[in-house]
């Protein structure tokens, strides 16, 4: 950590989207972004086929400068933020432009991939795949009930994102009591999964998690897709609760169905 400054006058990259501009710039790990959503912007229109998701898996938390946007989740819930609102929108939304004036803010979280082009669809890459699971997530869900219950995995989901981005992963998605994500090496992954562990433990959570690292085929941008519909995930239910990571990287074209694992207190040697 150390004093820098930055301009958006002066970014390190621009994106341009259709009826958007996004300039970014880095402070070290932090980079923060300045979006610019001219009049008739709509994610589902503009960005969803450079995401190729069906909802926004970005975690957004910034300040509008200027315009109104509005966010809707899954469940129908609306948000609509304006000039000195700041803001924050959990992954799975779709959101728009209102009115006849852009909309420019300044978002903290979701900026290091957030309207890159996906790479080319069905695709082999080299790549650290994480898969989360909370534990005793049915158990947990009848005791909170269903409010409380959807309010705790958002908070979870909301950790995840930022400890996800914090190692400079992707999320891919997320899976109702559990998240998947991309990382460009294996240390990368194995410490965002225990970035995770830590996160939510602080919600009364305990998480279990694996980590494929090796060729993956994705498909409309999701690495797990072949995977799965090749039934080549690895098993997320370990006898012991807490953390679970792959214990070396495999150069094969799947992760074997079964492998040893090391628990996820600290990346080993050899690893990345």
């Amino acid at each position: 950590m150390r004093l820098q400054r930055r301009r958006f006058s002066e970014p390190s990259d621009v994106r341009t989207i259709p009826r958007g501009r996004i300039d970014v710039v880095e402070l070290d790990d932090t980079v923060v972004g300045r979006m610019t959503y001219e009049p008739g912007w709509r994610w589902s229109e503009d960005v969803k086929p450079i995401a190729a998701t069906e909802t926004c898996q970005y975690h957004h938390l910034g300040v509008t400068l200027s315009g109104r946007l509005r966010a809707q989740m899954l469940d129908g819930t609306e948000l609509e933020v304006g000039p000195g609102d700041v803001f924050e929108i959990p992954p799975g939304h779709d959101a728009w432009v209102v009115g006849d004036e852009p909309w420019v803010s300044v978002d903290f979280e979701a900026m290091r991939t957030f309207g890159k082009p996906r790479d080319a669809q069905d695709e082999r890459i080299l790549a650290s795949i994480l898969f989360t699971d909370i534990v005793d997530s049915t158990r947990r869900a009848a005791e909170l009930g269903a409010s409380r219950w959807r309010d705790l995995v958002g908070e979870h989901n909301r950790k995840a994102a930022t400890a996800i981005d914090r190692y400079r992963g992707r999320l891919v998605k997320t899976t109702g009591d559990g998240v998947l994500a991309q990382f460009d090496g294996a240390e990368r992954a194995v410490r965002g999964a225990a970035a995770i562990r830590d996160a939510v433990r602080e919600l009364g959570l305990a998480i279990r998690t694996g980590v494929h690292t090796g060729e993956v085929q994705t498909i409309a941008g999701d690495p797990s897709s072949a995977a799965e519909a090749k039934g080549r995930v690895p098993s997320m239910k370990p006898a012991v609760a807490g953390p679970y990571l792959r214990r070396r990287s495999r150069r094969r074209r799947h992760v074997p169905r079964r492998s040893s694992c090391w628990p996820a207190t600290a990346p080993r040697h050899g690893i990345g």
